[in-house]
């Protein structure tokens, strides 16, 4: 399975909070739940002095969620090497770079589906 999960973009304004960001402190960034946006974007607002990589910060990405990482980015140029995401973690993650731009993969693990989401159950 891979299917579209979102689009991550950088907010315009850094400085300037978006309605219903929260705080991501592995990540050191504010992010939205693309399941709350029609066209399902995250927007991304990094922390002020950030020393995230600029591919990351500066430009949009595209997400899967696929059901077997490793299978999903077996053979790709990996730029972000599979790792949790959460806290406690959810999901696998991993980023890519395909055709000039950034692509994250995720498979979710745990019994939530997003950083903000309620537990399932």
């Amino acid at each position: 399975m891979k299917q579209f999960h979102h689009i991550g973009l950088p907010a315009e304004n850094q400085e300037t909070p978006i309605d219903g960001e929260f705080w991501v402190e592995g990540g050191k960034l504010w992010l939205t739940n693309p399941d709350h946006h029609p066209q399902r974007v995250e927007w991304l607002r990094y922390a002020p002095g950030h020393d995230r990589d600029p591919r990351f910060r500066d430009h949009p990405h595209i997400c899967y969620e696929v059901d077997d990482i490793h299978t999903a980015v077996e053979g790709k140029t990996i730029v972000r090497p599979i790792g949790d995401m959460g806290d406690p973690p959810f999901a696998l993650a991993a980023f890519t770079g395909e055709d000039g731009i950034l692509v994250e993969y995720i498979q979710v693990t745990g019994k939530r589906r997003w950083f903000d989401a309620p537990l399932e159950g």
